[in-house]
């Protein structure tokens, strides 16, 4: 695969592709049913895209929430929290680095907002990649969409 740039969207072409990558991930390949995938936090995210440097194909996306909408996903007040999720690659692009790239410029973007900390809900087949990132796992495991999770969180520098 070529190289791969990320981004933070902008405009609805890239809100189209984002949308479109977490479809082919979440809904077609994990069976998340589409109502539960597309929710109110869509509209004030932060949403990344990952491209394809030389033809600008897509290849994977994920979001950032701040404010009261991190607040609601973290079940956690502190306005330095942001809230990491809809992580999803391709699998096309999977083992290629491309979810690590996704992760490191979603934390910018947290950065780059004033926050301190990132938190995430993991799939608990994930939590090897995030625990390589630097996040960190607590609380007991859960169901989201019928699928186990982990809440995990990462302190920015």
């Amino acid at each position: 695969m070529s190289a791969v740039a990320c981004r933070v969207a902008a405009g609805q072409a890239d809100l189209d592709a984002c949308f479109a990558v977490r479809k082919e991930v979440f809904v077609a390949e994990q069976g998340v049913p589409e109502d539960l995938e597309y929710d109110e936090y869509d509209g004030v995210a932060v949403h990344v895209l990952a491209v394809r440097a030389d033809e600008g194909a897509p290849v994977g996306t994920g979001r950032l929430l701040t404010g009261a909408a991190a607040a609601v996903k973290n079940g956690d007040a502190d306005p330095g929290v942001g809230a990491l999720g809809r992580l999803a690659v391709l699998r096309s692009a999977r083992g290629l680095g491309v979810g690590a790239r996704l992760v490191a410029a979603i934390e910018d973007a947290a950065r780059e907002r004033g926050l301190h900390a990132v938190d995430l809900h993991a799939q608990t087949h994930a939590l090897g990649f995030y625990e390589r990132l630097g996040y960190e796992a607590y609380g007991a495991e859960f169901l989201d969409a019928g699928i186990p999770h982990l809440a995990m969180r990462k302190a920015l520098r």
